[in-house]
């Protein structure tokens, strides 16, 4: 039975503190699409694509009117494209990666996933065509969004796979210079990634899903930051117990409209995803609530631990309250989407080490983050081999968005516009990792990877 008071309380979170769905979106199946010739994948790809999810945005719309529940993205994931990809050249590639943009667009979402390639023990012809294609994918294209996966806890880290993804996304920002590197703002990398992922830029849809299928990804920070705030002076227990009350209440609403999206497009409802992912805007941020705690600055010393217990409040508040969890839950700190992360850069607060020792406790890892552009791929692979080495060895999923915006330094700021926020560009150790990461190979699965 409703009560009125959480009604009214849902009410308030939506018009008063930042409450709203981050994404509604569809996977899809491309598997039946394969075929020899390159052109007529791209036209079954197109035809799957707009056959599944020429409803996708419209309903969106609907349940916002009708809930008044404010939906920032409809977005698309689709089968691995490297899958497809073994009977194509790089030209066919980007052929095909210019195809689902052009059903993106004309489908009105606002991003499509799945330009991906799985590599974690070692590469297909479809992943090595695929990989080398990402720098003009992501260049002649406005929607689509990359990720490759290096490494997993069952199978180490790919250091081959890492050396060329340094390359990869210097590349990337070197094609995309004009634009201040907005390329690299549409490509992750990956251990131990999920496959039922509904955000950007790493979702696809995995081989274990159906051939459609709807998830939901929450966004609250403003929300949790304002009913820490409420409770005033109490102990951190009592915190913890605020921070699940407010996720369970938030992965309700997700929950809410997950199902009414799944049975308006009669494709199965997938999950909700237990999350605290900001928008760039003023009062929606992880870093907001952190302080909401009694941290000074997001960044100080305490930063990690406070992260660690909201984290785990926001999995336990969530999870009693949606039938299904999968993604990546937690809390998210990408620089660029959240305005306290960005304050907390721009005072010297937050750095890149204090944000890699964060990403141990929380969802994902560095993401969002701006460098100079002259920062060598080495020194781009040597971070992103980090941060896969504390997924791989905590078993558990990390990433690597890191944007080398060309043409800036220490101090500037890029702007992507709309959800991907300004990102004030941070300094790296530039002392070379060259050697290391020139050796190549596997870094072997750890010890506890034989769980059998």
């Amino acid at each position: 039975m409703l009560d009125s008071r959480d009604i009214i309380e849902t009410i308030s979170m939506i018009r008063e503190e930042c409450l709203d769905i981050r994404t509604i979106t569809m996977g899809i199946s491309l598997y039946d699409c394969q075929c020899d010739d390159g052109r007529r994948l791209c036209t079954r790809v197109y035809d799957r694509i707009m056959n599944r999810a020429r409803d996708l945005v419209r309903t969106g719309e609907e349940i916002e009117k009708k809930y008044g529940i404010p939906i920032i993205h409809k977005r698309v994931a689709v089968t691995p494209i490297a899958l497809l990809a073994g009977g194509l050249d790089e030209e066919g590639a980007v052929r095909l990666a210019k195809t689902l943009d052009r059903a993106a667009l004309e489908l009105g979402i606002n991003f499509i996933g799945g330009y991906s390639a799985l590599v974690q023990k070692g590469f297909s012809n479809g992943s090595r065509v695929l990989i080398g294609s990402i720098p003009r994918a992501l260049a002649e294209t406005e929607r689509v969004c990359s990720s490759v996966n290096v490494a997993s806890t069952k199978a180490g880290i790919n250091m081959d796979a890492v050396a060329e993804m340094g390359r990869v996304v210097r590349r990337t920002a070197e094609l995309t210079r004009d634009r201040q590197s907005i390329g690299c703002a549409k490509l992750v990398v990956f251990a131990n990634v999920p496959e039922d992922n509904p955000f950007m830029a790493g979702a696809f849809h995995g081989i274990g899903e159906p051939e459609c299928v709807i998830n939901v990804g929450v966004s609250g920070p403003g929300v949790v930051a304002s009913a820490i705030r409420r409770r005033g002076a109490c102990d951190l227990t009592e915190i913890a117990e605020t921070i699940k009350r407010t996720a369970f209440k938030i992965t309700r609403v997700g929950q809410l409209v997950a199902r009414e999206a799944a049975d308006r497009l009669g494709v199965p409802f997938g999950f909700v995803v237990l999350s605290l992912a900001p928008p760039p805007a003023v009062g929606d941020s992880v870093a907001h609530i952190l302080e909401s705690m009694g941290l000074e600055k997001c960044g100080c010393h305490g930063t990690t631990a406070a992260l660690a217990m909201l984290n785990d409040a926001v999995k336990k508040g969530g999870v009693m309250a949606s039938s299904h969890v999968g993604g990546l839950s937690g809390a998210f700190i990408p620089v660029s989407e959240d305005a306290g992360m960005i304050d907390a850069v721009r005072c010297g607060a937050l750095g890149i080490e204090k944000l890699e020792a964060m990403t141990a406790v929380c969802s994902v890892g560095l993401d969002m983050i701006a460098v100079p552009g002259d920062t060598p791929a080495e020194v781009i692979s040597g971070i992103i081999a980090d941060e896969i080495a504390i997924g791989v060895v905590n078993s558990k999923t990390t990433a690597v968005r890191l944007i080398p915006a060309w043409g800036c330094r220490v101090g500037d700021s890029v702007s992507f516009g709309g959800l991907l926020g300004e990102a004030p560009v941070m300094p790296v150790n530039l002392r070379s990792p060259a050697e290391f990461i020139a050796r190549g190979g596997r870094i072997p699965a750890p010890i506890h990877s034989l769980k059998n």
